[in-house]
């Protein structure tokens, strides 16, 4: 049986149609769902029994949990345990413009970044959308807040599980579901050139950001295995492609390494790479792990980088450190949770 958190609303209506009930009843049930947040089918008072059997026979609401939670200034970092005892994180950020959730979407990851802790915790397998959806349900439970910015850029690579991802936003998306904005909804990706051509087709108004992390082949390759598949410049190709035909801006998210892409040289660079287009730099203090042997730049390195960046007419900003005490990095909270269970 499928969980009912995954089901888009137009999935729902095509359910009820075929079932010979007004469509209308999708939008009922999703009310229940995201609006009153029930737990059960029992609890939708203005549904026939006959027609909560149905829905008792056809769907489920098989939920996950949290097995831990660490909180800092400003961030609090979930541990959610899914059915099949998999691990899985999301990190709430409190921001003056809101609250924002960065979620994740797969098991472990395979593209391999070299900096990247979830990486280095090989991907088991994709997460269910209901796995996506719940993990916002939950923290909005477990805080009594309202969640208004969704990143997916937690553990896995969105576009490496495109179409469960598609849905997940379908449905918070959705008036009728979680009703989050689109714009307040953002893609990070480290670069799948199909999947950007797709997703370019899409037509909702998400954010899109690029783990770009390099300026150039040499060192993205070193640093990033789907470099060798995408090399940079076929990337940024159809990234303005992208931008010509969405009329949307592109974020290049890029984690500071001291002495790999920190230099003058890589901010020179890279300010050639991304000239006069629609995008901005977000400069990102590498959030150190005691699994892997990178080291975050220092403060002047980054000022000097952001200096050269804007001197070059790039927009950039220095994002804001959220619980490097709370292992708020993707994967470490996962890792170290695992390393006590052996």
């Amino acid at each position: 049986m499928k969980n009912i958190y995954g089901i888009t609303l137009s999935q729902l209506e095509n359910y009820f149609e075929k079932n010979n009930y007004k469509k209308f009843k999708a939008t009922q049930v999703f009310e229940w769902l995201y609006k009153k947040r029930v737990s059960s089918f029992d609890e939708m008072t203005n549904m026939k029994k006959t027609t909560i059997e149905e829905l008792k026979n056809e769907f489920v609401f098989e939920n996950i949990k949290i097995v831990d939670k660490k909180a800092g200034q400003d961030v609090i970092k979930y541990l959610f345990e899914l059915k099949d005892k998999n691990l899985v994180e999301a990190v709430l950020m409190k921001h003056d413009y809101g609250n924002s959730l960065c979620v994740s979407t797969q098991v472990g990851c395979n593209m391999g970044c070299a900096f990247c802790e979830s990486g280095r915790l090989k991907k088991i397998r994709n997460l269910e959308t209901y796995e996506m959806v719940l993990q916002i349900l939950k923290v909005e439970m477990d805080l009594n807040i309202r969640i208004s910015h969704i990143v997916l850029m937690g553990i896995g690579e969105p576009f490496d599980n495109y179409d469960n991802v598609m849905n997940f936003i379908d449905i918070i998306n959705s008036g009728k579901g979680i009703d989050i904005g689109a714009r307040h909804i953002t893609i990070s990706t480290c670069g799948i050139i199909p999947k950007i051509k797709e997703f370019m087709e899409n037509g909702k108004q998400i954010n899109l950001a690029i783990s770009l992390h390099a300026p150039d082949d040499e060192i993205r390759n070193k640093i990033m295995n789907i470099n060798k598949a995408y090399p940079i410049n076929d990337l940024i190709d159809v990234l303005k492609e992208y931008i010509k035909k969405t009329n949307r801006r592109v974020t290049f998210e890029y984690v500071m390494l001291k002495n790999i892409n920190d230099t003058e040289q890589c901010a020179i660079t890279l300010a050639k790479l991304i000239k006069n287009m629609n995008a901005y730099v977000n400069l990102i203090p590498y959030n150190e792990t005691r699994h892997i042997a990178f080291n975050r730049s220092d403060n002047e390195t980054i000022l000097k980088f952001y200096d050269i960046l804007k001197k070059n007419k790039i927009n950039v900003t220095i994002r804001k450190e959220f619980g490097n005490k709370v292992n708020a990095a993707c994967g470490q909270l996962r890792a170290n949770h695992e390393r006590r269970d052996k």
